[in-house]
């Protein structure tokens, strides 16, 4: 075919199509997704059988699919439905990230807003004193572990900041994960920990971009100057752009036959709010959780109709996404008994910072001690958040193998540890009229218990 050429230009080259994925790989990521997703559903119920939501079990796989167990016993097997490669990875990455998102943007739909405000006081005293200490535990910490355990291209002073942000993060999937699957998204308590865990993710992150700039270029003041102002900026447009704009589309889609438009536009708005915090230098999931609150917060929302949403994020998405996380986690490092005794210190300190200062925010609240009991476990899982700021910390040089691997550990216990207690304390607080409001406006969700197990 003759090239299209126009009055005065040069012909236009024809551009080549970009190739499709090869076979081979294609065939390795559907594999390797296969089953990731049977051994955390198994894993997943197999947890619930023992009393604990289905969470512990999909972070659970990829320890044992990846290069802690699976890796090290039988190398060939692990390398042959789930290989190293980056690109291959990526594909797993890439259905686990979709998946997480919308797992927190349907949990920002279930934020009770008129409680939010009332309690707005309560959450930032929890968050606070959840924030400030462990940070301070976490650095003092960091002063103390042997040189052996540093990045080789960081400082004293970098690692114990570094460390002490690591200490103070929450986990805002883990706990809306564990929330979800033990029923206690409704419940007053629920509701606090979300709040509170928002407050802490957005600390943490502007915390991590100040240590990240001081081990790379320094600390400069545009730059954190900048995270600060894209935080209130996008929470401004969020409010002020995206609800009014949001709120048309969702009525224009709710008035659709069927439940498929309003399912679809709101992973729209889900994946736009992502993209638009992923753009400014901040988190995804962070997007995805605000631009969940701002649909939730639309009036005579049916959130019914996104039923379907919710059965396929947790029975399918969400699970690929815990058990993907573990995939890249190590922990043959503890065979070294230096590492872990810092291993053991570093938990011991990061449970008993975070959890005292959850408590004792709570307790300040007027919270009774069962109340804050539960606001506490469900504030010290760090889960894969943790991962993600331990990955920046060995990408920095300030985190090496072993100290990556405590990290990552401590993402681990806490996230295990927290439903047991979640679910003692809560055994003892009084469900209220309010809650059982709650529950009910929220749809019934039976559907998706009973799929997951409860």
């Amino acid at each position: 075919m003759a090239a299209v050429t126009g009055a005065g230009t040069a012909p236009l080259a024809a551009t080549a199509p970009v190739p499709v994925i090869p076979a081979h790989s294609l065939l390795v990521f559907l594999l390797g997704l296969g089953v990731l997703l049977l051994v955390a559903l198994l894993l997943g119920r197999l947890a619930q059988r023992c009393g604990l939501p289905a969470v512990v079990g999909e972070l659970t796989t990829g320890i044992l699919l990846g290069p802690t167990v699976l890796g090290a016993v039988a190398p060939g097997v692990s390398d042959w439905f789930l290989p190293r490669q980056a690109e291959q990875f990526h594909l797993l990455d890439a259905v686990g990230q979709v998946g997480v998102l919308l797992l927190v943007g349907l949990t920002g739909v279930e934020v009770d807003l008129a409680f939010v405000r009332r309690r707005g006081g309560a959450a930032a005293r929890i968050s606070l004193a959840g924030l400030l200490l462990p940070l301070g535990l976490g650095i003092a910490t960091a002063y103390l572990l042997p040189g052996s355990l540093l990045g080789a291209d960081t400082d004293r002073d970098v690692f114990a900041l570094f460390l002490g942000v690591a200490m103070c993060v929450s986990a805002i999937p883990v706990i809306a994960k564990t929330l979800l699957d033990m029923k206690l998204l409704h419940r007053n308590i629920g509701q606090l920990t979300l709040a509170a865990g928002v407050i802490d993710d957005i600390c943490g992150w502007l915390l991590l971009s100040v240590v990240s700039a001081l081990a790379t270029t320094g600390v400069r003041a545009g730059t954190v100057l900048f995270s600060v102002c894209a935080v209130i900026g996008f929470v401004v447009f969020a409010a002020l752009v995206g609800r009014p704009a949001g709120a048309a589309a969702l009525r224009a889609a709710g008035r659709a036959e069927g439940s498929g438009p309003l399912v679809a536009t709101t992973v729209v708005l889900i994946m736009l709010g992502a993209a638009l915090t992923q753009s400014l230098g901040l988190e995804a999931v962070f997007g995805a959780f605000v631009v969940g609150f701002v649909i939730g917060s639309v009036p005579g929302l049916d959130r019914a109709r996104l039923a379907p949403l919710r059965t396929t994020v947790l029975a399918v998405l969400a699970p690929i996404f815990f058990a993907s996380a573990g995939l890249r986690m190590d922990l043959t490092a503890l065979a070294d008994a230096p590492v872990l005794a810092a291993a053991l210190a570093v938990i011991a300190v990061a449970i008993l910072g975070k959890f005292t200062g959850a408590f004792l925010g709570a307790w300040s609240s007027r919270l009774n001690r069962w109340e804050a009991l539960a606001l506490g476990a469900g504030m010290n899982a760090r889960g894969v958040i943790e991962v993600v700021v331990a990955t920046v910390g060995l990408r920095l040089g300030v985190l090496n193998t072993a100290t990556y691997t405590i990290v990552v550990l401590v993402a681990v216990v806490t996230s295990v540890m927290a439903p047991p207690i979640l679910r003692r304390a809560m055994s003892r607080v009084e469900q209220t009229a309010e809650e059982e409001l709650r529950r009910l406006g929220a749809g019934d969700r039976s559907g998706v218990a009973d799929l997951r197990g409860g």
